[in-house]
């Protein structure tokens, strides 16, 4: 562009965006400036409050005694079911939370609002509600645990299988609701051009609709891993506290408190290893969507 060459027009949203900060029409906005102090300050104090209790465990942790305590059977016996466990509820996570998602998301019905709500419900309620729920419902004499026990033989509450049913309940949401934003945000029209070619409405989800979302499944299954790794009140609750059976890392950590603060602080440490390391080798993978 010489000297003597007349600018470019300026599109309609732009001189609208400089006129609305007073200053020159067309001149965008361009981050990277030094952050304004009523922002920075709460900023600051936000990221202490979830960084300083972190660092505590670290500085207080019980270094010279932790290669005794992280070695003993009962602590590789409580991970190992704590691994195996989440992993169990993350499968049936994707088994039945892929489809609510996308039923949530391409199809239209009566109160749709009503079962969404329903779905994100365990969120924000408390653990051990949602674990004297899955009692109610899933116990021995429960709505629909009586049937299970005199048809099929099948007792849920206090076995090992109660354990992956009461994080499932608390980690699917997670996966729906990842799920359901990516499926928002795919464009349906490549579903509805599979269909003009003869495609049904399965094989276009199949072979079209879920390479796309694949990157939503895939950071809502680690929500999901993650939160059914560190789920406490609902197992508690419902499955009970034996080692070997249903006595998971975060139960052996509450029980360890009551009476060796080391050996708690030490199986924290653990959880908290494992739980950084996942996250942290799948995000840039997964959960990042750009730059």
């Amino acid at each position: 562009m010489t000297l003597f060459d007349e600018p470019e027009p300026e599109t309609a949203s732009e001189a609208t965006t400089g006129s609305l900060r007073g200053g020159t029409p067309g001149r965008r906005f361009r981050g990277g400036g030094g952050a304004p102090l009523p922002l920075l300050v709460p900023a600051l104090i936000g990221l202490a409050f979830l960084i300083v209790p972190l660092v505590a465990l670290l500085v207080r942790a019980p270094w010279r005694s932790l290669p005794g305590q992280l070695t003993s059977a009962e602590v590789w016996q409580a991970l190992r079911l704590s691994l195996l466990c989440a992993t169990a509820a993350t499968a049936v996570s994707l088994l039945l939370g892929v489809p609510l998602a996308w039923l949530l998301a391409r199809v239209r019905f009566p109160g749709r609002g009503l079962v969404r709500a329903l779905v994100t419900l365990p969120l924000v309620l408390p653990p051990v509600v949602g674990g004297v729920a899955l009692l109610t419902a899933l116990g021995r004499n429960g709505v629909v645990g009586r049937w299970l026990d005199s048809w099929f033989g099948i007792t849920l509450p206090f076995t090992t299988g109660g354990v992956v049913i009461a994080e499932a309940f608390v980690a699917m949401p997670f996966l729906v609701i990842s799920v359901e934003g990516t499926l928002r945000a795919a464009d349906p029209r490549y579903e509805e051009a599979a269909a003009t070619l003869g495609a049904s409405r399965f094989t276009a989800f199949r072979r079209v609709t879920l390479p796309l979302i694949m990157p939503g499944i895939a950071a809502g299954a680690v929500l999901a891993w993650a939160r059914a790794l560190g789920e406490f009140g609902a197992t508690i609750t419902f499955a009970g506290n034996f080692p070997g059976r249903t006595q998971t890392m975060p139960l052996a950590v509450y029980l360890a408190l009551q009476s060796d603060p080391e050996a708690a602080m030490a199986l924290s440490l653990v959880l908290l290893a494992v739980s950084v390391a996942v996250l942290a080798g799948l995000r840039d993978r997964w959960m990042t969507t750009g730059g």
